[in-house]
């Protein structure tokens, strides 16, 4: 299997479990329509780009960087995804038929700055490569075309997977009724919420 493939895999991997920023995605494109949603996927899509390199270039150094910080970036990450909840809760919950950003502001560089940070703090997302290079053995002797092409791999189907959810959400906004839209943003937050609290109370 070519290295490209392999990144491909690994992309997509860490890319379609449905979690917080998956979600994020969907939300935004729903309240200020595809183009800020992509911005929030592509935010995304070039995290995991850089985690992917990061993995792929110095996987060993990273898990031995992280190890002693582990329960502080759990804490970020969780607090983090707890601060977005309440503040996109209390956005929606103030809002009647408008189409303002939770994030606020629909504005795409803003967002696609926005989601970069927010997955910075992921943890789930250099720990999920840092594993995927130390545990395949076949990846210790990639050539430096090889890194490049998993790494390109992987950056694309991150970002094709986020630009599917931010047009789902896009979609949304224009087929769904005003009504709709505003529970599932609602839904949504608390989904956040519960996975922010899942993670601070993770053992």
């Amino acid at each position: 299997m070519s290295a490209f493939v392999e990144g491909l895999i690994a992309g997509y991997g860490i890319a379609i479990p449905v979690g917080a920023i998956a979600i994020l995605i969907v939300n935004t494109s729903l309240q200020c329509g595809f183009r800020v949603g992509f911005g929030a996927g592509a935010g995304a899509a070039t995290v995991d780009l850089l985690y992917a390199t990061l993995a792929v270039v110095a996987g060993a150094a990273i898990v031995t960087i992280l190890e002693p910080i582990a329960l502080e970036l759990r804490l970020v990450s969780g607090l983090v995804l707890i601060a977005l909840a309440v503040y996109g809760l209390w956005r929606g919950l103030k809002r009647t038929n408008s189409k303002e950003d939770a994030l606020g502001g629909c504005s795409a560089l803003k967002t696609y700055t926005q989601f970069v940070v927010i997955t910075f703090v992921n943890p789930l997302t250099v720990v999920y490569f840092t594993a995927l290079i130390l545990g395949r053995g076949s990846y210790a002797g990639m050539t430096l075309a090889d890194q490049i092409a998993f790494v390109i791999g992987a950056g694309l189907a991150s970002l094709s997977w986020q630009t599917l959810l931010a047009g789902l959400g896009g979609l949304g906004r224009e087929r769904l009724s005003p009504r709709f839209q505003y529970i599932a943003v609602i839904l949504g937050n608390l989904i956040i919420l519960a996975l922010g609290v899942a993670i601070l109370l993770r053992n």
